[in-house]
């Protein structure tokens, strides 16, 4: 008799993402979504930030003038982040302070995700990693 299929992972442990500035991304999770620094390699440089679900871990590029900017239609990695909140209200609320924070640009506001009932809105943080904030009231 085969083995059961079942997944052979529990989730994902983190997230490690290279950004173009370390404090401006930093801020923006710490100072303007509420998560905390987890941990540091100055060294390195990188900050671990979690908002006590998900940890993820900032990585500086070693020469920010050079990097090359993620093309999410040409490049191999990651899409985006996507972010879960609690409410309508919240992601509505989030959404207007995101609009007044420095270094967000806005892709797109919040909108039915397909046919819903999701809702999301996306923005590319300080360092250009689009990230993706979700309310779905199935959950």
């Amino acid at each position: 008799m085969p083995e059961e299929v079942r997944p052979r992972t529990l989730g994902v442990d983190h997230v490690g993402l290279a950004v173009r500035d370390l404090m401006l991304s930093r801020r923006f999770f710490c100072d303007c979504l509420g998560w905390l620094v987890v941990g540091d390699v100055p060294a390195y440089p990188a900050s671990f930030v979690s908002d006590g679900y998900v940890v993820l871990t900032l990585w500086q590029v070693r020469d920010p003038e050079r990097a090359i900017a993620f093309d999410r239609r040409q490049n191999i990695g990651l899409h985006h982040l996507a972010l879960r909140v609690g409410s309508l209200q919240e992601l509505e609320a989030l959404y207007a302070h995101l609009l007044r924070w420095p270094e967000v640009t806005t892709e797109f506001g919040p909108e039915q995700s397909g046919k819903g009932p999701k809702i999301h809105f996306m923005i590319r943080e300080p360092s250009g990693i689009r990230v993706e904030f979700t309310y779905d009231p199935r959950h």
